[in-house]
């Protein structure tokens, strides 16, 4: 393996990261819910390839259409002509959208959807003035990476929005820490009514808000925050997008979107990484009014490519046949409630809905982030056979966002793993 690395870090740059430094994992092959390292050694997947691997691996319901689409010669055509695939999926989304006559837009990622719904909200407003949340995460690129409130993968103070921040609804530390979630509620709409009023010139175009903060750390508001939020946005015309790349599909068990906890319906949805699982596909769905603001020509020379277009339809109709958001809610419980169960000095909290799980590490006695800590926990659950992730602003948050179709017997061997990992690390912190 360290041959590979040795080439990866050769050709790769050094901003990308990967996990596990010198002991870098190489994924050869998967099945369900488990996957297989060069090395021969299998582990049992709660990340997706950070929450994209939604149906889980070699599913052949979803290879079988890929397969079928190859099998006609046609990998690419663009959308000067039509695309059955493209149009079929785009029917599913619409009507799933919940969106008055809605419309969509295929991109190849969430941070090119994001982008698109930042395209269409300046337009139809006439504003680059952007409203986000801190902490947040929507993408790599220039506008994207503008409206991400999360120094880590902020790589540039260059801009082409005019950006005002609203507060993270972060329970552990800042302005909300320990607010009920009325009180939270209230303070935030006050702080939304405060920036309006003083930092902005009157025409903001939007607010984009993730319904739960993915890189972030799973972070999430009280139920209802975002309809608050949209009552006072209409007010002044503002436009909400709901940045639903990791809460779409079903995952928060709940609801199939993020934004449906919220007694709200957007404007924008932006979609992407389940919706492919592993095939590139993204995009915007949204009211014709809005989605058609676009003033000149303009397309996605991939988005929507009849391959991946025919994996999405495959997985959509997959999640919608087996229940996915049913089984997320019920396996989902499993894991929280086990997790909730742990008394450890390390954990400051464990927060989630579904199969989207956060664990926050703290030194013990404080909410100081201890990314020490979740790096030890993150390497002996992969000594133990599982595979999690990492975020959260400071690093000190394990992420865990399984594919759909996680067995409960398999949520119980991954508690299992996490327990005695935590139990480790706990055991090894100083006090």
């Amino acid at each position: 393996m360290s041959e590979l690395l040795d080439r990866h870090r050769a050709v790769m740059p050094n901003w990308m990261p990967v996990y596990y430094g010198d002991d870098a994992l190489e994924i050869v092959s998967g099945s369900g819910r488990r996957v297989t390292a060069a090395d021969g050694r299998t582990y049992l997947d709660f990340f997706g390839g950070v929450l994209t691997t939604m149906i889980g691996y070699d599913v052949a319901e979803i290879s079988d259409a890929v397969r079928r689409q190859i099998g006609t010669g046609v990998a690419h055509t663009s959308t000067l002509y039509l695309i059955r695939q493209q149009v079929e999926l785009a029917e599913k989304i619409a009507r799933l959208s919940g969106i008055p006559d809605a419309r969509v837009f295929f991109t190849n990622s969430g941070t090119e959807a994001n982008e698109s719904a930042l395209l269409m909200a300046t337009n139809v407003r006439r504003s680059n003035q952007i409203l986000a949340i801190k902490n947040s995460y929507h993408g790599r690129t220039f506008g994207t990476m503008a409206i991400t409130g999360h120094r880590t993968w902020s790589s540039s103070s260059l801009s082409p929005f005019t950006v005002n921040w609203l507060a993270s609804a972060d329970r552990l530390r800042g302005r909300m820490a320990r607010l009920s979630d009325a009180d939270l509620i209230e303070a935030a709409v006050d702080d939304l009514r405060e920036v309006l009023a003083t930092v902005t010139a009157g025409d903001v175009a939007a607010l984009i808000a993730e319904p739960i903060q993915g890189v972030g750390g799973f972070v999430a508001g009280p139920d209802g925050l975002l309809g608050a939020y949209r009552k006072v946005l209409g007010e002044h015309g503002i436009l909400l997008i709901a940045d639903e790349v990791q809460t779409g599909w079903g995952r928060t068990g709940d609801h199939f979107w993020g934004y449906q906890a919220h007694d709200v319906v957007p404007d924008l949805i932006t979609f992407a990484k389940g919706i492919g699982n592993g095939f590139a596909l993204g995009g915007v769905v949204g009211s014709a009014t809005v989605m058609n603001a676009v003033p000149a020509i303009s397309f996605s020379t991939f988005g929507g490519n009849p391959i991946s277009a025919a994996a999405g339809n495959a997985v959509l109709d997959y999640v919608l046949d087996h229940d996915l958001q049913g089984n997320a809610r019920r396996v989902g419980t499993i894991l929280l409630d086990g997790l909730r169960a742990l008394d450890h000095a390390i954990v400051g909290q464990v927060r989630g809905r579904g199969l989207m799980i956060g664990i926050e590490f703290v030194r013990p006695g404080t909410t100081e982030p201890d990314p020490g800590a979740t790096l030890r926990v993150f390497d002996l659950c992969r000594a133990g056979g599982l595979l999690v992730g990492k975020g959260g602003l400071h690093g000190n948050v394990l992420r865990i966002g399984p594919p759909l179709t996680l067995t409960e017997e398999e949520a119980r061997e991954g508690l299992t793993v996490l327990a005695d990992a935590i139990a480790v690390a706990d055991g090894e912190s100083v006090f």
